[in-house]
């Protein structure tokens, strides 16, 4: 029997968690627990909002090292599934230029089965995530985009980040399309967009995402060139914070959490402070090597500073 949700999870992010496998030489390889959308999920949850990663991770070590820093997140751990498949694993084969690929055949993340989430969650959920490889990977992809059509139909705000990676081929069109429909916030980065539409240009691939969602928020990350807001009511402009780089791993996925963490911390805030609170999440995320998480001290105190 599932456990009944208790003081609402209000910030529920779908998808994969995974370990990167990093080639650092001819014969060493190391371990880094990771997945965008777990990224998202510890990065709400460290900035103080309920937050719940939905996926399924495997039960060895490599589970277990998820689970164990969900945990330290302060991520509700009623949402996070272990089951006895194998891990999902992303071989980094080269860092510069980014060649990888994925292992993970019948591997936990695809046996997500959304009958064990928490009963009621959905009645205290306020936004909804999804993203990422789980969006390509089926049969998880089927299931995601069904937990999103009950989300849009309960009036719950979804969010979106595609966050483009190899396993998005020409199949992958009609689910980027759906998705983009029922988002009411899309992250999207420059690198995406070329990927994605591959025969257009930036503002005609923005265009076409604005004719799918005309009433969606679309946020344009463009690394250290800053970022764009697009609202129904106009569009905001955000510098890069400047900070000393350890590197920009997760740096997408930071913006995508602290944008939705202003949105449920500062529901009365206007575009240009959720903007602003996504680009310093972004940059503080970057003062750290490695996929960080942030606090919403250090986020308020690049803010302060600028």
């Amino acid at each position: 029997m599932t456990e009944p949700l208790a003081q609402g999870t209000r910030y529920v992010v779908f998808g994969e968690a995974l370990t990167d496998f990093i080639r650092e030489d001819d014969e060493r390889w190391r371990a880094v627990a990771g997945g965008s959308c777990w990224n998202v999920a510890r990065v709400g949850a460290r900035l103080g909002v309920p937050t719940g990663f939905a996926g399924a991770v495997s039960s060895d070590l490599f589970g277990a090292e998820l689970l164990r820093l969900s945990r330290a997140a302060g991520l509700d751990m009623r949402f996070t599934q272990q089951n006895a498949k194998s891990p999902l694993l992303a071989m980094v084969v080269s860092k510069d230029p980014p060649t990888y690929f994925f292992v993970g055949d019948d591997s936990a993340d695809l046996n997500f089965d959304p009958a064990r989430l928490p009963a009621g969650w959905l009645d205290a959920a306020q936004i909804v995530h999804f993203g990422s490889i789980s969006l390509a990977r089926q049969p998880m992809a089927q299931r995601l985009v069904a937990l999103a059509e009950q989300a849009h139909q309960a009036g719950r705000r979804v969010a979106f980040d595609p966050n483009y990676r190899i396993l998005m081929d020409d199949g992958y069109r009609p689910t980027l399309e759906r998705m983009t429909r029922l988002a009411d916030f899309i992250k999207v980065s420059d690198e995406d967009l070329r990927h994605l539409f591959p025969k257009l240009a930036e503002r005609d691939a923005i265009a076409q995402m604005r004719a799918w969602a005309p009433r969606a928020a679309i946020l344009l990350t463009r690394g250290a060139d800053g970022m764009q807001l697009s609202t129904p009511g106009g569009v905001w402009f955000q510098p890069a914070f400047r900070v000393a780089v350890a590197d920009t791993v997760g740096a997408g996925d930071a913006s995508m959490g602290g944008w939705m963490a202003s949105q449920l911390l500062a529901p009365g805030a206007g575009a240009e402070r959720h903007l602003a609170f996504a680009a310093a999440t972004a940059a503080a995320a970057c003062r750290v090597q490695g996929a960080y998480a942030p606090t919403v001290d250090e986020v308020e105190a690049l803010i302060a500073g600028a």
